[in-house]
This record gives structure tokens, sequence and C-alpha cells, in this order.
């Protein structure tokens, strides 16, 4: 069984540690243990500033990403803290960039993939953008579940089946923080997949679906305030509200910090 050696890979922000590997070391990662058809299922999560502060309240979320195969930065405020901090973060592992470079080295190695989530069309429009791209993609299937289908025995075995079916090395789950989680940790022994990866709205941005912040303010670590521009009514909370509560986190711990 293909292991992780993650000592001194990681650093703590707000009480969460996060994995401080470069994107092309996650890719890597996630490709070699998805190869191995002898590996137990696992998940990587994405988490950003919304994360962060979701996780000082929520004991189920935290369990989740104690046991997550590898916990990455996907928010550039992140790096941003870590920064400010005197810790080391090697880069941004932003979930959209993150599921097309596995889809990319996916189509070299034949590794299957499986789109679950996203807005109804999501992710079939990713996978017909995906395909164009990368001619020997196997996307093995995609699937839109209903709202609230987490609650409904039946249609959660349902998806069981189809992905089981499916077959997939690597499976993208687009429903959003917390859920995608709590779907992953929940299901992921019983899908015998053996990487999931929680990805948000990666599926609607890839499809055209979602229009994605430009490049310039994706580095710029605007990419939060693009988004809340396009859809303030969903987005509005989060965004206002959270993004405080990330920096008054950040702030009680560079003065914990400089109080030793």
């Amino acid at each position: 069984m293909l292991t992780l050696d993650r000592a001194g890979t990681h650093v703590t922000l707000a009480g969460v540690q996060i994995d401080s590997l470069g994107f092309a070391q996650v890719v890597d990662a996630v490709v070699q243990y998805a190869s191995a058809e002898e590996n137990s299922p696992e998940y990587v999560v994405t988490p950003n500033a919304h994360h962060v502060v979701l996780l000082q309240n929520d004991a189920r979320l935290r369990e989740i990403y104690e046991h997550a195969f590898l916990v990455v930065p996907d928010g550039v405020p992140l790096l941003w803290a870590a920064k400010l901090l005197r810790l080391r973060l090697n880069g941004r592992v932003n979930g959209t960039d993150l599921l097309e470079s596995l889809c990319a080295e996916s189509a070299k190695r034949e590794l299957r993939v499986y789109f679950l989530g996203g807005r109804p069309g999501a992710a079939d429009a990713a996978a017909n953008a995906l395909r164009k791209r990368y001619s020997n993609l196997q996307i093995c299937g995609t699937y839109s579940p209903p709202f609230g289908f987490e609650e409904d025995a039946g249609e959660n075995a349902l998806i069981i089946e189809k992905i089981r079916g499916a077959r997939p090395h690597i499976l993208f789950v687009g429903l959003g923080a917390p859920k995608q989680e709590y779907w992953m940790y929940a299901n992921c022994k019983r899908l015998s997949v053996p990487m999931s990866l929680g990805i948000g709205v990666s599926f609607e941005f890839l499809g055209g679906v979602v229009a994605r912040a430009p490049r310039w303010m994706q580095q710029a670590g605007l990419e939060w305030f693009f988004r809340l521009l396009a859809e303030p009514k969903r987005l509005w909370r989060r965004y206002i509200i959270g993004n405080v509560n990330f920096c008054l986190l950040i702030a009680r711990q560079v003065f914990a910090r400089d109080a030793l």
C-alpha cells in the first residue's frame, strides 16, 4: 500500500493543519495513490478561509479534516496568513486547477474519473470541455444529484451504485462545503474509489456555467470578491462576515505567538 510521508510538511492556521506541499507535489501524490489498485479509499479536502471559519465550531468537520489524505490550501488568504505567521505554504492548490491537472494526468495514465455534483448540467458541461482538451481522458460517469439527496437513502444508494459500477480511479465531488466533505467521509469506503476530492464549484467554472475571475484577480487573492459581485445574495454572508472572522482568528494566533 502506498503511503504519504507528511512528517514536517504541514502548518497550523487557526487550529487547522494544512499540508505545505506544492501544486505539482499534490498532483503527483494523488495520481500515484489512485494508480495503485491495492490502496484503500482516501479523500482530499481543499480549504479556504470560509472552511477555516467553519472548522472552529464543527466537530464533525474537524474529524473529517483529521482523517484526510491531504489538506491543501485553496484560498490565497491562507497563504497570506501563513506568511504573516512566518509559516511556509508552498503556493495555492486551487480546486479548479487541481481538477484540470489531474484530468490531464489521468488522460496520460489511462485513469478513469467520475464527476459528481454541481448545478444541473454543470458536470456534463465540464466533462465536454475537458474531453476536447484531453482526447484520451476517460470520464466514466457524471451525475448531478437533486437538492437534499443526502437525506434520501434511496437516492444515496443509487449514487453509490452508479459510482461503484463505473469503477473510477478518481472521484471529483462538487457539492460545496461542508456538504461534499460530509458526503465523502460518510461514503468513500463504500464507493471503493481510490481517491475522492472535494472541488466546490469547479464543474461550473470549467463548464462555463459560472464565470471565473480573471487570472490577475486570482493571483491577487481577489477571486472571492469577483464571486461576491457575481452572486451577492448567496455569498455575502460567507465572504463579508466569514472573511472578517477569518482575519480575527489569524490576528488572535499572531498575538498568541508574539506573547510567547
